[in-house]
Order: C-alpha cells, then sequence, then structure tokens
C-alpha cells in the first residue's frame, strides 16, 4: 500500500516543485538549523506542558521559504529513549510488537478496540494489570482492507455491532459486550473512493441516527471542477446507520482524518491535515468542530479568505463564506486522532479537554508533529485556539524518528492510551500526582 505522504511528494516533484533535503545534524550529532519564529516551532522546542497559539494573523505569505521534501528516517528506539508527559503522569509501555495500530476506540464495557491498518486486522484488549500492561489480548477480526475507523453501535451501552472503516467501504460486524471474536463476517454498507488520502474515520451521532465517514481528498490541491477523482472527496460525508442516503455533512476539508463527538454537546470534532509544498509555516493543520453545510476552503482558500495561489482567481464567491477553524496546529504536524478526556483519574482541569496525536509530516525543513497535544477547553463547549504540547520526545536529537503518535483513547480507568506507528506500540499515560 502505497502512503500518503508518498503520493504528496510525487505529486509535488510532478508538478514541478523540487522538494529539498532537510538540514543534516551538526558535527555534534544534533539537528542544526535556525531557531523558529515564534508562534512556529519545531521537535527541538517541543516540551510538555508549554502552552502555543496561532491566529490567521501569523501566517506568512505562500512560498515565504521554499517546499521540503523531509521524510522522517526511522529507527528503532533506543533504550533510554521514551515518551515525555508533564509532571505528574507516568508513562508505561502497554503494548507492542504491533503492526501498524492506527485508530484507537474503547468499548462501551471497556475493551480497547485498535485497527492494524497494514495487517488487516483489529485487536481487542481487555484489563489493565498491575504492570500496565492488558491482561488479555486477541484478535476480534482479520481479512480486512486497511481499516482505521471504529464505531460501535447503536450508542449507549448495549452495541449490536462494530463498524469499521476500510480504505474503499463501511463494512460491520455483529458485535455483543464482551466479545473478543466477530460473531460473524463482515457486511458491506457503503463503497467509498480509493487512492490518495486512505484512512476512513466512522462514528455516529450521540442520538445513534446518523454515521459520519471522514473521505480525504486523492491529491494535494487538485481542482474538483476539473478533477473528478476529486469528487465527494475531501468531506466529511452522512448516512443513515444502514448506509443508505449519503450526504456532504461538510466540504472544503482536505484530510479529515480523526473524528469525536462531545458527549456533552453532541457536537461533531475533526483532526484535519491541510495542504503541502506553500512552505515550512503553511498552511496549519488544525483541530475543530464541525458546522453542518459548512466549506472550510479546500482547495481553492484556506484558513479563511486567504487565496490558494495554485488557484488564483478560482471561486471569489466563496472568498466570505470560509470558516476559520478553532485551533490551528503547527503547519505539516499531521494531526490524525483526537478524543475528549472522559475520564476521572486526571487533575479536574482537564474535564472535557481535547487529546490529538499528531503523527508528524514531510513537508517541513525542521520536523513538527511527532507528539500528542492538549487543547484546553477551560469548561467551556469551545477552543480558544490555543493548544499544549503533552506527550513528546518521539525524535532524537538528530532528527531521526523512532515514534509517531496515532489514535488516542481514554481508557475506563481514566489513563491516556496512545498509538505509535512508529514503534508498533501503545503507550498508556497515568496521573500519579507531582
Amino acid at each position: 500500500m502505497i502512503r500518503p505522504a508518498c503520493l504528496l511528494i510525487l505529486a509535488a516533484t510532478m508538478s514541478g516543485v523540487a522538494p529539498l533535503s532537510a538540514q543534516p545534524p551538526s558535527a555534534t550529532g544534533k539537528f542544526d538549523a535556525p531557531a523558529p519564529t515564534p508562534p512556529f516551532t519545531d521537535f527541538r522546542y517541543e516540551s510538555p506542558g508549554t502552552t502555543r497559539k496561532i491566529t490567521p494573523a501569523d501566517l506568512p505569505a505562500p512560498y515565504a521559504t521554499k517546499g521540503v521534501g523531509n521524510g522522517p528516517h526511522m529507527v528503532p528506539r533506543p533504550a533510554d529513549a521514551w515518551p515525555k508527559a508533564p509532571p505528574g503522569f507516568k508513562v508505561e509501555l502497554f503494548a507492542s510488537e504491533m503492526k501498524n495500530p492506527r485508530q484507537i476506540r474503547r468499548a462501551p464495557n471497556g475493551d480497547i478496540f485498535v485497527a492494524e491498518t497494514e495487517a488487516g486486522r483489529i485487536r481487542v484488549f481487555r484489563g489493565i494489570g498491575a504492570d500496565g500492561k492488558p491482561q488479555q489480548v486477541e484478535v476480534f477480526a482479520g481479512g480486512l482492507d486497511a481499516p482505521f475507523g471504529l464505531a460501535f453501535y447503536p450508542p449507549g451501552a448495549e452495541p449490536q455491532w462494530l463498524y469499521v472503516g476500510n480504505t474503499g467501504a463501511v463494512v460491520r460486524l455483529p458485535y455483543r459486550n464482551g466479545d473478543l471474536k466477530a460473531r460473524g463476517k463482515s457486511e458491506k454498507l457503503v463503497d467509498l473512493p480509493t487512492g490518495g488520502h486512505s484512512t476512513r474515520d466512522v462514528i455516529f451521532s450521540a442520538d445513534g441516527k446518523r454515521l459520519f465517514v471522514a473521505v480525504g481528498s486523492r491529491s494535494n490541491v487538485d481542482d474538483p471542477d476539473t478533477t473528478p477523482a476529486e469528487r465527494f472527496r475531501a468531506n466529511i460525508l452522512v448516512y443513515n446507520p444502514d448506509g443508505g442516503e449519503r450526504k456532504v455533512f461538510a466540504a472544503g476539508i482536505r484530510n479529515p482524518v480523526g473524528l469525536a463527538i462531545d458527549p456533552k454537546s453532541g457536537e461533531l470534532w475533526t483532526s484535519i491535515n491541510e495542504r503541502d509544498m506553500l512552505g515550512d509555516n503553511l498552511v496549519p493543520d488544525y483541530i475543530t468542530h464541525v458546522q453542518e453545510g459548512g466549506f472550510y476552503g479546500w482547495p481553492w482558500w484556506y484558513i479563511g479568505a486567504n487565496q490558494d495561489p495554485r488557484h488564483a482567481g478560482k471561486h471569489p464567491e466563496l472568498k466570505d463564506k470560509i470558516i476559520v477553524p478553532d485551533v490551528l496546529i503547527q503547519p505539516h504536524s499531521a494531526s490524525l486522532g483526537l478524543v475528549f478526556y472522559d475520564g476521572k483519574q486526571f487533575p479536574p482541569e482537564y474535564a472535557g479537554d481535547i487529546f490529538a496525536a499528531e503523527h508528524g509530516s514531510w513537508n517541513k525543513a525542521a520536523r513538527a508533529g511527532y507528539e500528542v497535544i492538549r487543547v484546553p477547553r477551560h469548561g467551556t463547549a469551545r477552543a480558544s485556539g490555543e493548544y499544549q504540547d503533552f506527550l513528546t520526545g518521539f525524535v532524537l536529537d538528530n532528527g531521526d524518528v523512532w515514534g509517531r503518535p496515532v489514535g488516542v483513547a481514554v481508557a475506563s480507568d481514566g489513563s491516556l492510551l496512545v498509538t505509535d506507528d512508529g514503534s508498533g506500540s501503545i503507550w498508556r499515560v497515568s496521573y500519579a500526582k507531582p
């Protein structure tokens, strides 16, 4: 399976924009590059608890810096490398030796389900022992087509199905609380477009009446007006639970990888990978609540009334209709899974906050992302635009990468579980007081 980053590097090269190489480590063994200009940053300055905020006014002009091809150089995790969390938190290795663990979701009975995308299977983890590891691990189902999204239906205490977002379809497997193996074969409900961005997250509205499906673009900035393959992509689609009555819930969202429902308000939120090759600090990825019928700009505009120069003059009628997202994240962080913290273990100020996994992208000279962030909401229904570094340390001083966060879930004991497809692991973050 071709990874999305590979496709985008190829697209950039074919468009005549030659990706540059990143600056190598210095003689000291550390990555050597000028310090970033705030509010922008990179892996060297990520620190648990540091608060950041990017606003539309902070954005540079397109091509202020050149596009850079800087895919991660992956290495095995060194013995002394470990994720770093704020004071009072403990990080443990929950599971290892997994094959491409991606989306992670908690079942109503507390079991943890994880999609191993490249392996085409779903694992289920039960319990947390005194050693911080699962007490039982099983393969729930296999033979799936690059599964990513996981959703239990109907919402509530007694689900009947596990819905799975395969890369080319939404399927469902019969499920009851406590099942460690699927009760039957998968049933296909919806065909989805394939190629390009391949993740397909799925989630139900709080009342169970609507099935949301995230479908990213096939390309970086191809115009849907002239590229048929982009139609019904870069959208969040909505269906009936049986797969009928497809509609576009929101559009112009380049790659909505993660979906989540605010447990208090019932609002849909998403985590977005924005476009590449406009420079190191364009375009910010983002996290936002999603307005039904809303348009978020791709491919003609971004972050409000900023036109992509590759589509200059197109669709001027949309200029004042683009919704500015709630939280702008460091450009090229590759924001993936997100979850609302509904546990009781963390300090009270964490209640209702968002945790999101930043996978790290290829289009920035000094790496950004490769961390888990916290979006504080201060007890409100919205976000103020700020976020905090929460779990860092996945990039070594020389710029090599050993871990890449993908999905986040809150375990039944209130700890946070993070999938890492770089090291094939799941990390557990618990609070033990300073």
